[in-house]
């Protein structure tokens, strides 16, 4: 008998540095044979190798249908860029971008920049939150018409349907609106680790995706409670949020990928989570047994799709596209900054 609700399965493509996207792009493809929601990609500023945002986009011409989403770290970088970085990606993937946001804690990571010393988990966990927030408000500040693109008169946008954000929040504030038009999906979707206590608050509030670690089914379940229950309290719908418990694996044999089928079997039906986010020891190794052995056999037992139901990330996950925001003061609203004039001026930074 079918469950009710769909499994959703992502899986972590990092590993040791690599430098040819062809490697990336061969993982990428392996999860997409394996109808996988989304791959992600870690990253932070310790880690050598290319910047993980920048290859996902470099793999996204070279994909269709899987999932991308590079972790971003909003500690020392400026929410405007990254902002437009997330948007460019969903624009490259046609619709299929995510971000994982992340933070920087450490004396020598902020070394690297010199601009301000390490702050406590709690502030940077906080201004993460402020960046997602305001992200979503940039990607709103073009509503979905505002690209007119008439050669014949040479008219590229209708500046009533630009908006400002006007956001200031404790270490920053932007103006806007973004330098690129309003992604594919609305919003590109927003994953965060809520396993810690700061990182939880930001994902209650921002995320549509929050990945949890624990032990066990029970502790897995009161954790998807707590967090659709706290998402309500601050006036979000449990049923657009997806909660994925991220497990380590090690995977050797075809009998590894078929027990850890029967694990995932056996979380999901106690309501443990809406699915789960995989983390291979050697993703050259455990991925292939994880789509050529895992995957078959929930999908003979019919928890897990034959194939894709659209062609978004939001549409994989059962998400709804969400509406701009500033729309409804098109036309007649307050006018925005001209294109040209937006690219000499200072969009948004910290003071």
């Amino acid at each position: 008998m079918p469950v009710p609700r769909p499994l959703h399965l992502a899986a972590e493509i990092g590993g040791r540095p690599r430098y040819d996207a062809g490697h990336y792009t061969r993982l990428a493809l392996l999860a997409e044979r394996g109808n996988l929601d989304f791959i992600t990609l870690d990253d932070s500023f310790a880690r050598p190798g290319p910047d993980a945002l920048a290859v996902l986009a470099r793999v996204a011409p070279g994909t269709g249908r899987i999932g991308l989403v590079p972790a971003v770290t909003t500690t020392h970088t400026e929410p405007f860029h990254v902002s437009s970085a997330v948007a460019t990606l969903d624009w490259v993937s046609r619709g299929r971008a995510g971000w994982r946001t992340a933070v920087s804690d450490t004396a020598a990571e902020a070394a690297l920049f010199g601009r301000r010393d390490a702050a406590p988990h709690d502030e940077l966990w906080h201004e993460a939150g402020e960046v997602a927030d305001v992200a979503a408000r940039l990607w709103d500040s073009w509503d979905d018409d505002a690209e007119i693109r008439d050669v014949a008169t040479g008219r590229f946008i209708d500046r009533d349907r630009l908006h400002y954000t006007d956001f200031t929040g404790r270490t920053f504030s932007v103006r806007g609106p973004a330098i690129v038009p309003r992604p594919p999906q609305g919003h590109p979707v927003t994953v965060v680790d809520g396993t810690g206590a700061a990182a939880r608050e930001t994902a209650v509030r921002h995320a549509d995706v929050v990945l949890v670690r624990a032990e066990d089914p029970v502790t897995a379940r009161t954790c998807r409670e707590e967090i659709r229950n706290r998402a309500a309290a601050h006036g979000r719908s449990p049923d657009q949020l997806r909660v994925l418990v991220s497990l380590p694996v090690e995977l050797h044999t075809g009998a590894d990928a078929v027990g850890l089928a029967r694990l995932i079997a056996d979380w999901y039906e106690q309501d443990a989570a809406d699915g789960f986010h995989l983390i291979p020891a050697d993703v050259e190794r455990d991925l292939p047994l994880l789509v050529d052995g895992t995957v078959p056999v929930l999908q003979h037992h019919c928890l897990l799709r034959r194939f894709y139901p659209g062609a978004t990330l939001r549409e994989h996950l059962g998400l709804a596209r969400p509406a701009g925001r500033y729309a409804a003061r098109s036309p007649g609203g307050r006018h925005a900054p001209s294109a040209a004039g937006r690219y000499a001026q200072n969009p948004g930074g910290r003071p």
